[in-house]
């Protein structure tokens, strides 16, 4: 397995491969342009939740690190299912201030889905998570590589 084999999968979209569909560039490019045009209204704040991630690979383990800053374990669901691994996350954000000549308050609210899809065989009970400071951090032990077995061929009597 290879790095590229790990494709980040994004919000709520299908798990296709981009061989595999032959209109992924076209989906692509108009999921670029709708989140270039979204930019400048505040009516449309999911492109500002959506964390960044790397992802690593190693021999023996798969690492995947989200940024998710200003929220804490509480506020973060990871789940596995069916080879994918997805990482929900709600903010809520409030600011209040309070001088003598204003009062101002301030909320913000918003959720995000992430979705990576994971190399066949990976147990999940196997799986780590530490947050720290902001910093998610997942750990995917690989699988054993698949071990070939020659069976013997008998004659029929």
């Amino acid at each position: 397995m290879t790095l590229k084999s790990l494709i980040p999968i994004g919000s709520e979209r299908g798990l296709t491969r981009a061989a595999s569909n032959p209109f992924s560039a076209l989906q692509q490019e108009i999921d670029r342009l709708f989140e270039g045009f979204s930019r400048g209204f505040a009516g449309f704040p999911s492109h500002e939740l959506m964390p960044s991630m790397d992802l690593s690979e190693t021999d023996k383990e798969i690492e995947i690190t989200a940024e998710l800053p200003g929220l804490e374990e509480k506020d973060i669901q990871l789940n596995v299912a069916d080879n994918v691994l997805t990482i929900r996350g709600e903010k809520k954000n409030e600011r209040e201030e309070t001088k003598k000549d204003y009062h101002l308050v301030e909320r913000s609210y918003g959720s995000f889905t992430r979705s990576i899809q994971l190399p066949d065989g990976v147990n999940a009970d196997n799986i780590k998570a530490v947050m720290s400071k902001g910093v998610l951090k997942v750990t995917v032990p690989k699988p054993a590589p698949a071990q070939t077995k020659k069976i013997d061929i008998k004659a029929a009597a």
